[in-house]
């Protein structure tokens, strides 16, 4: 020990002589400081003396002379965050609201042209809609196909359209019959009536067939989606049925086997399978909406009651976390375990991910061996990442349980700021609800197009026409049996020339809109824990609602600086999702090289993105402490936090990473009670929990909405913290200690940094 003393004392007054020699000794120092981190981690015995150590070359580091910036001067007349100021980024506040009036006039355009209809009701023939209410069809909301083997058609993949009549109906048929055998039996046609057009009156079965207005037969069926499918079934054989029977008479004089119908059912379920799933998942809302409203009132009440006791017990309460988090995700890794070996003498479990393939259903996965072993195998690595970390930064915690401990304190002085995320979240929830709305309309903003199909070779196939006079048209008279029907939405003119050019619009000021709300918030929380530090007798220096007074400083003056740090992270948001649409549209397509450098500049813009969230975020600090622009703002914080970067890696990250924690238990508690409950494996709640297509999906969601109601709660802290740490590395470079230029941070604080403020000379 004393051999390492030495060697230490001997190494400092070696850089001290190197500082005062050679300028460039900068980046020497460190890779010395982050060696000694090394060394204080892994021996306890040498921690005061690198503290020492630590301290002194950070000075050293924060006077190297290749850092551009100039540290703060001492200025007797600063109190906090500066109250006569002025309008900063004018240029880009009057862009914003000119971007914004766009925004509404885009949203009134999508309004006035758009018909969710489209997305909600099945589209008849006639481009009607089925159930809609309010209209003839109001009590008709299922679509029927008069021949659903004409779906077989390889044309349906590529037009999204059956070549068939089709119609709304009241309810699917339930029988066997022909139109040959109804139309002899009175009550049998007056049934089958239901499914065919009207004007029958006088007509024979061959001019009713030749014209189009009846099917030629009925087969039973059952509703899916609101669409008559054939209801198929199998025997134990493997034969096909269709309403118990394996043939059936196709109303031309034909016995058919029931399977040909299957090829029909399947082509015409490609287009709706993506909404089956949908259906499926909005059914499963509406059965569980306010079981997932109690979850996440369960949550955000756990979120709230951390934060009151981080308040009064942060000490206790940051290694409560850290154990119940260790312990959470153990006895994930135990579950998951027992489910990997309850499945092993099950038939069909060992079937792999890979030869599964994906399943709508997704329970099926859960069936599945090796899906519990991923996650055994996930959860583990995550564990012992978290364990290795916390034996690593074990005396960094100390250090971050005592910046939680300040910012604990206040957050006391400043208890509106733990019902700020409220406001945050009704203002994004205005954004996301504006943007889905307009992305709705603009997508159903199309006019119904029709076309020509028919059943032998025709010239005009497959050409727009006009249903109004098709009957008297040339078309119809060189194709007889053609016939002119819905077959998408779509338009020529120049607002549907220009749709994805508004559709682009939309998600560019959705991103912004959302960066501007929350950049607002982190900009409101600083301005008030600011308000907290820098005052020299709390609460009496602060203003009486730090909050509201700062969020309307922020709106009245820096409006502009909020606008301009949001545009930026919003372009290279949008630019990440242009290069995801990309990598979407040439998948299957694109060689080695093209994948590797979409991979690349996909990773390079995360990257890019994280490093402006940080630079934003530390920016609107500065800006609501100086009142200066962004720009400058940004470059103030930058170079202060650059003549910092071992304390930045030492407090902030240590207590982000403790604050995360404490999202991950909330998220993990709430998790394990929602999977017990909606999945039925507990026998209290078998009567009470509802029954679900896939009972994932409200578990998904009351995770998700745990860790955003968590984030919200805890961004409070990580914005103090962040704040604060701010505050006191500006009270470092501006004061000194002594009577005159006493540091203004807390006596804690000053014992974490070895720091301590000079008692004034006895007279």
């Amino acid at each position: 020990m004393a051999d390492v003393e030495s060697l230490l004392s001997v190494l400092l007054l070696t850089l001290l002589e190197l500082q005062g020699s050679d300028p460039d000794v900068g980046s020497l120092l460190s890779v010395l400081l982050l060696t000694l981190l090394e060394l204080q981690g892994s021996d306890p015995d040498v921690g005061s003396l690198l503290s020492v150590l630590l301290l002194t070359l950070l000075e050293l580091q924060g006077s190297d002379p290749d850092v551009e910036s100039e540290p703060k001067k001492y200025d007797p007349t600063f109190k906090g965050p500066i109250y006569n100021r002025g309008c900063t980024d004018i240029v880009c506040c009057i862009l914003f609201i000119i971007c914004i009036l766009g925004y509404v006039a885009v949203g009134i355009l999508a309004w006035s042209q758009g018909d969710p209809r489209k997305v909600i009701y099945p589209t008849d023939s006639r481009g009607q809609f089925c159930g809609q209410a309010g209209t003839p069809l109001e009590t008709k909301p299922l679509l029927f196909y008069f021949n659903i083997m004409k779906c077989a058609s390889p044309m349906v993949l590529l037009e999204f359209q059956c070549p068939t009549t089709q119609m709304c109906v009241e309810k699917c048929p339930d029988k066997f019959m022909t139109l040959l055998k109804a139309y002899a039996n009175k009550e049998d046609f007056k049934y089958y009536k239901n499914f065919c057009k009207e004007g029958l009156e006088g007509l024979t079965v061959t001019q009713i067939l030749s014209s189009g207005l009846c099917p030629a037969m009925l087969t039973p069926s059952k509703p899916f989606t609101r669409r008559c499918f054939p209801a198929l079934g199998q025997k134990k054989g493997g034969e096909i049925t269709v309403g118990n029977n394996s043939k059936f008479d196709d109303g031309e004089g034909n016995i058919r086997d029931a399977k040909d119908l299957v090829a029909g059912v399947k082509n015409a379920t490609v287009v709706i399978e993506a909404r089956q799933v949908a259906m499926k998942i909005f059914e499963d809302y509406t059965q569980s909406w306010y079981w997932i409203i109690i979850g996440l009132v369960i949550a955000m009440l756990i979120s709230l009651l951390f934060i009151v006791l981080l308040r009064f017990l942060a000490g206790i309460m940051v290694w409560v976390m850290i154990v119940m988090v260790i312990l959470v995700i153990g006895y994930g890794i135990f579950h998951c375990s027992m489910e990997y070996v309850s499945l092993k003498s099950e038939a069909g479990s060992n079937v792999t991910l890979k030869d599964l393939g994906f399943q709508t259903d997704f329970s099926v996965y859960l069936h599945i061996r090796q899906t519990w072993l991923a996650f055994i195998i996930i959860l583990a690595i995550v564990e012992v990442i978290i364990i290795l970390l916390l034996i690593f930064l074990r005396n960094r915690i100390l250090i971050a349980i005592a910046l939680i401990k300040e910012a604990s304190r206040a957050i006391g002085y400043v208890m509106s700021a733990l019902f700020y995320p409220l406001f945050t979240f009704a203002l994004l929830s205005i954004v996301i609800a504006y943007w889905a709305v307009t992305a709705v309309f603009l997508s159903t903003s199309n006019q119904p197009i029709y076309k020509v199909f028919n059943e032998t070779a025709c010239d005009h196939s497959r050409k727009i026409c006009e249903p109004a006079n098709f009957s008297t048209s040339s078309m119809k008279a060189e194709c007889p049996d053609s016939k002119c029907l819905f077959a998408f939405y779509g338009g020529e003119t120049v607002y549907h020339k220009y749709l994805i050019g508004l559709q682009f619009y939309n998600v560019f000021l959705f991103f912004w809109c959302a960066n501007f709300v929350t950049a607002l918030g982190q900009m409101t929380l600083a301005g008030a824990f600011a308000s907290y530090y820098w005052a020299l007798v709390k609460p009496d220096d602060m203003p009486a609602f730090p909050i509201f007074s700062s969020l309307g400083r922020s709106l009245r003056y820096h409006t502009g600086s909020l606008a301009f740090g949001s545009l930026i992270l919003s372009i290279i948001q949008i630019i990440r999702v242009l290069l995801e649409y990309i990598d979407h549209k040439l998948q299957g397509t694109q060689n080695k090289c093209t994948k590797f450098l979409l991979c690349c500049l996909k990773c390079c813009f995360w990257c890019l993105e994280k490093f402006i969230k940080f630079i934003n975020r530390n920016a609107y600090i500065m800006v609501a402490i100086y009142g200066k622009n962004f720009c400058t703002s940004a470059k103030d914080a930058f170079f202060l936090l650059m003549r910092n970067m071992i304390r930045v890696a030492v407090l902030d990250k240590v207590t982000d990473f403790l604050l995360f924690l404490g999202k991950l238990l909330i998220v993990g508690l709430v998790g394990i009670f929602a999977f017990f409950f909606f999945s039925g494996r507990v026998k209290a709640f078998e009567n009470t929990a509802p029954n679900l297509h896939y009972y994932w999906v409200p578990i998904l969601t009351v995770v998700v909405g745990s860790y955003l109601i968590a984030h919200g709660f805890f961004s409070v802290y990580a914005m103090c913290v962040d704040t604060l740490f701010l505050c006191f590395l500006e009270d470092l470079e501006r004061n000194d200690g002594s009577a005159e230029r006493p540091y203004l941070m807390s006596d804690r604080l000053l014992r974490v940094l070895n720091k301590k403020n000079k008692p004034e000379p006895a007279e």
